[in-house]
Formats: structure tokens, C-alpha cells, sequence
């Protein structure tokens, strides 16, 4: 891209253009340049992003270290633009002081934030970490001995499924694991405030094992009010028509 003017100076105009620090009289300049250089759009596009990721991100502190780095950085670059000189006409030397501590600025806080978006991530994975294994047991309601023990890693959103002494069913149907939650979690449920979690059989033993996935709202206790297996039809057991035979009230 063939500019008139050396990259320093264009890029503390582009600065003062998204800061909105520039003069009427800059302003319009600068817009003549753009019409003349019309590339230099995407420049401008670039550091207004870099402006919004500098705002959203939390505002955590940096240790002294990182931003005595960041500082000692900003006053290398700024002594730097500040021994060159520009013969521009109606450029004041007051105008370039202004801009180059306001790019001093932005290079601090963009450093800082991207600090401190890292600090956030890591906060969010060490808190995720946290959640200790439920462990649901399920009993039967009536009508036989089964019986079903449930393991969650809230974690990883897996469960180990062990049932033990449930009968095999017969063709056209299968055991359906249920998990219920409260009436107003922000979770899509079906009319009884189910979660369709697991279609299972078991084996001529029966028995049945496995690991499954389990939905996030096992990441908190108060939502899930019940696990149950009820028996329903292999073909549509999102329907939810049985009565469950097995079920842990917490």
C-alpha cells in the first residue's frame, strides 16, 4: 500500500480518528487521505475491534512485573516516534504530543486486558474443576426388585449408569432414563419436566453398564429434582408415557 506519509504518523492518525481526538480540520484531512487510500479502512477496522476486545474483558489486575513490561514498551515506541519530524502543514507539535500518549495508552490497555482475558479463562476452568461427583440411587417402586446407581462428573457432563436385577423387556420396548428437573430451570423439558437422558436394555443377566453423557444441568444440585427409568416404547421413548419403576427423590 503506497502511502505519503511515514508509517508512524499514519498510524497516530488513525488512533486520533477512533479515539475521536482529531480536530474538524484533521478529521476532514484525514478522510481525504482515506478517499485517496482507501486500504487503510481495514487498519481502521482492526484497532476499533482492538478497541472493543479492551472493553469487555474483566478488569483484573496485571502483576508488576507484566506491567512495567508493558510501560517500559510504550516509552521505547513513543521516544522513538517522538525524535522523528513531519514537515505536514497545520500539524502542531501539541497535537503529536497528545497522540502519542494516547497510543501509549491504548498499547498499555490492550496489553493489561489481554491479561486479563487469560486470568478469566483460567478462573473459569479452575472454578469448572471444582464440581464434586453426584451420586444418585435410584429404588423400586413397586412390582420388583430392581434397583440402579448413577455416578456423575459434572465436570465432564458423564455419568456411569450401573442397574441391576431389572427383567429383559420384550421386543418393542426399552428401559428409559429420566433426568426431572425443576419447573422453571432453563433447560427444554418435556410435559413432566423431563430430560430423555438414556434408552438402555439390558443383558440376559439383568444387568446393564455403561457410560453415558448427561445434561449440564447436573452442574447444579438444585435443578435436578428427580432420576427415574421408566419403560416405554423403542420407537418413540421421547413420549413418556410409563410410570417409573425405578427413582431417586432428592
Amino acid at each position: 500500500m503506497a502511502m505519503s506519509m511515514p508509517s508512524e504518523e499514519l498510524q497516530l492518525l488513525i488512533a486520533g480518528y477512533v479515539l475521536g481526538d482529531l480536530s474538524p480540520e484533521e478529521a476532514a484531512e484525514f478522510e481525504r487521505l482515506l478517499e485517496r487510500e482507501p486500504a487503510i479502512a481495514e487498519e481502521i477496522t482492526q484497532m476499533q475491534k482492538a478497541l472493543e476486545v479492551s472493553h469487555v474483558s474483566p478488569e483484573l489486575a496485571p502483576p508488576i512485573s507484566l506491567r512495567s513490561m508493558i510501560l517500559e514498551n510504550a516509552q521505547i515506541a513513543n521516544s522513538k516516534t517522538s525524535i522523528r519530524t513531519v514537515s505536514r502543514p497545520g500539524r502542531s507539535l501539541s497535537w503529536r504530543s497528545g497522540m502519542e500518549v494516547a497510543a501509549a495508552v491504548l498499547i498499555v490497555a490492550l496489553g493489561i486486558n489481554n491479561y486479563g482475558l487469560r486470568q478469566a479463562l483460567q478462573t473459569s476452568q479452575t472454578e469448572t474443576q471444582r464440581y464434586a461427583a453426584l451420586t444418585y440411587i435410584l429404588d423400586a417402586t413397586s412390582g420388583n426388585q430392581g434397583s440402579a446407581t448413577m455416578v456423575v462428573n459434572p465436570n465432564t457432563l458423564e455419568a456411569t449408569l450401573v442397574v441391576k436385577n431389572l427383567p429383559p423387556l420384550p421386543p418393542g420396548k426399552v428401559y428409559a432414563l429420566w433426568t426431572v428437573l425443576k419447573p422453571d430451570a432453563p433447560f427444554t423439558t418435556d410435559q413432566k419436566q423431563a430430560i430423555l437422558t438414556e434408552a438402555f436394555q439390558v443383558n440376559d443377566r439383568s444387568e446393564f453398564s455403561q457410560t453415558l453423557s448427561v445434561p449440564k444441568a447436573y452442574r447444579s444440585k438444585k435443578l435436578v429434582t428427580k432420576v427415574a427409568v421408566t419403560i416405554e416404547d423403542s420407537d418413540a421413548p421421547q413420549k413418556h408415557t410409563g410410570a417409573p419403576i425405578l427413582i431417586a427423590n432428592l
